[in-house]
């Protein structure tokens, strides 16, 4: 295989970072181009919805390296011009402003775009948190008005929630499903969850669908729900899911089905590869695809990204991690937890505020959770490991996200 001599990122995320870190660690000394659509430098996204929402961290916190840093990378980084078009053919990305980009190698870092609910975009007050100007701009209206609902009641949701309670808004929490997470993490855990917000003060309405926003004079006033219940409302958060960043890859070639489709190494096509929320690669531990929406996996699958690219030849075979903070509460997951498994507390004691649970599904473990016990849960974490090599993948139909 010829190594690439030009390599270009499209997406300056922390996925499209860490490729470009991992390339230059790996001994890349070709020409590296990062292109992001947002004029920000690569900035972390965990923290939006907590630390920089609640005003503890200032903007530049956020950002994941100094100006130093990313100069010492020796890359190009193209900000605030979005890619529009790829050749796959001819490695060639045409970009917002007219620029065309051509690479030896192209790694795609695209990240998500958040779902909106019908009539959103012509009422002023209604937010989506994905960017560091939604969480800025969401500061802000917090900041003016004391009522918030937030639509939706995954993690976003319920980080965004716990973040305005925080800050001493009068919040209310909506979802289709039962209680918070549960879609991810069963009723058991979801259920605990409920009632921590509960006990903080957010009002809940779950399972309950939206049927409309209301305003006046152009502005949010309130969601009414499919029970007829009206949520008076300053703000609005719209956290109901997000879809792979692909519309700008019509016509290229690639196979997209959530997400960009990759094989085990993570290419999508001769010199092209996905990498992070984008990329939908075959597990061959789990024997499937899978799309992972975190930070850990973006930075770890970069990695594998880089390695192949310079001529290196293995599969991406990760232990799915992730975590969510809320409160006092920190929740961290190996594998792939779900709301089908059976959960069992394996160590302390979820009155205490403290536990280990191990789910399991067909008999194996698919998951093992800690509520503020990090340390526990991780030296656990082999018992997820165990079945997810290719030689041991269980014969289950589990979550395919984190």
């Amino acid at each position: 295989m010829t190594v690439p001599a030009d390599v270009l990122v499209v997406g300056a995320s922390a996925g499209g970072l860490a490729v470009a870190e991992a390339l230059r660690h790996q001994g890349h000394r070709g020409g590296l181009t990062v292109l992001g659509a947002e004029p920000h430098p690569p900035y972390d996204r965990p923290p939006l919805s907590k630390q920089v929402l609640r005003g503890a961290w200032q903007r530049e916190r956020a950002h994941l390296r100094s100006a130093e840093q990313l100069g010492a990378l020796e890359a190009e980084f193209i900000l605030g011009d979005a890619a529009v078009r790829l050749d796959v053919a001819a490695r060639e990305v045409l970009t917002a402003s007219g620029r065309t980009l051509r690479a030896d190698a192209v790694v795609l870092a695209t990240g998500v775009t958040p779902c909106r609910l019908p009539g959103q975009d012509g009422l002023a007050g209604v937010h989506v948190l994905r960017t560091l100007d939604d969480a800025l701009a969401l500061r802000e209206h917090l900041l003016a008005g004391p009522r918030l609902v937030v639509v939706g009641e995954g993690v976003l949701g319920a980080e965004v929630a716990a973040s305005a309670r925080g800050m001493g808004l009068d919040v209310t929490l909506a979802g289709l499903g039962p209680a918070v997470l549960a879609d991810q993490l069963g009723d058991r855990i979801g259920g605990a969850l409920t009632r921590l917000h509960a006990e903080r003060g957010v009002g809940l309405r779950l399972g309950a669908a939206v049927r409309e926003l209301t305003g006046s004079g152009g502005r949010v006033t309130g969601v009414r729900l499919a029970t007829g219940e009206l949520l008076p409302a300053d703000a609005v958060v719209v956290a109901v899911g997000a879809r792979p960043a692909t519309g700008w890859l019509a016509g290229s070639g690639l196979r997209v089905d959530d997400g960009v489709v990759c094989d085990a190494r993570c290419r999508a096509a001769p010199g092209v590869y996905a990498v992070g929320d984008v990329a939908s690669w075959h597990h061959e531990g789990l024997g499937r695809r899978l799309r992972l929406e975190n930070r850990t996996n973006a930075v770890e699958q970069a990695q594998v990204v880089a390695a192949g690219i310079l001529g290196g030849d293995r599969p991406y075979v990760p232990v799915p991690y992730f975590w969510t903070d809320q409160y006092d509460v920190k929740i961290q997951a190996y594998g792939l937890p779900s709301a089908a498994a059976e959960v069992e507390v394996v160590e302390g004691d979820p009155e205490d505020g403290r536990f280990v649970a191990l789910y399991r599904e067909g008999g194996a473990v698919t998951g093992v959770l800690g509520w503020n016990m990090a340390k526990a849960a991780r030296l656990r974490r082999p018992l997820v490991a165990g079945t997810m090599t290719p030689a041991a993948a269980p014969a289950v139909n589990v979550s395919t996200r984190a």
